[in-house]
């Protein structure tokens, strides 16, 4: 549940890029920092872990208005892809109003894919959060990749597997171009909102 700031008159909002390690969550978040840094009010801070990172900064969203007389503070976190990461994982989606999973497209990351959709599912569980239930987006990233000849999973492959029970909205990527990058973070924080003022009301 979002932090509610009653001096302030600020709702404070959480939302963790999940997904598998070198999926492209740190690229997203650095792609953001860059591209709306007059919408930044705090330095983006890295945590690093042996060979992966955590980031996480305050982000002041779009002109969506208040809720409820309050201002929304955005705050915007990646999680560790890797594996003996988990307990950080599962700190990091405390009190998270909505998750981006990013997904990787290469081939070989499939399986890894699948995985990290599951840890998110039971990490979530830990916090009474329902995956089903929470604002989440899928984003299937490094669709660039394609150009190099590396092979990639198909969209249609990618939906079956990772969204068919899901359904959440899904966007084709790149974090390293910035395709899609901000389309898919306006698209969680639209979510979230509406999430919220259905909460708050």
């Amino acid at each position: 549940m979002a932090f509610v700031n009653l001096k302030k008159k600020e709702v404070q909002a959480k939302i963790v890029y999940y997904g598998p390690g070198r999926g492209g969550k740190t690229t997203n978040l650095e792609y953001i920092n860059e591209k709306f840094s007059n919408r930044i009010k705090t330095e983006m801070i890295a945590i690093k872990t042996h060979g992966d990172r955590t980031l996480f900064f305050d982000f002041l969203p779009f002109d969506i208005g208040k809720i409820r007389g309050y201002n929304v503070k955005i705050q915007l976190y990646t999680v560790p892809g890797q594996v003996k990461y988990n307990a950080t994982r599962r700190l990091v989606l405390r009190g998270v109003d909505g998750v981006v999973f990013v997904a990787d497209s290469m081939k070989v990351r499939r399986e890894k894919n699948i995985l990290s959709l599951r840890n998110l599912q039971k990490n979530l569980a830990t916090y009474q959060k329902n995956i089903f239930k929470i604002p989440l987006v899928l984003q299937y990233n490094k669709r660039d990749l394609s150009e190099q000849g590396i092979p990639l999973l198909p969209v249609q492959i990618l939906e079956k597997q990772l969204n068919s029970k899901l359904k959440a909205p899904s966007f084709e990527a790149s974090a390293l171009m910035g395709t899609n990058v901000a389309k898919t973070m306006k698209k969680i924080i639209s979510m979230t909102i509406a999430s919220l003022q259905r909460e708050l009301k």
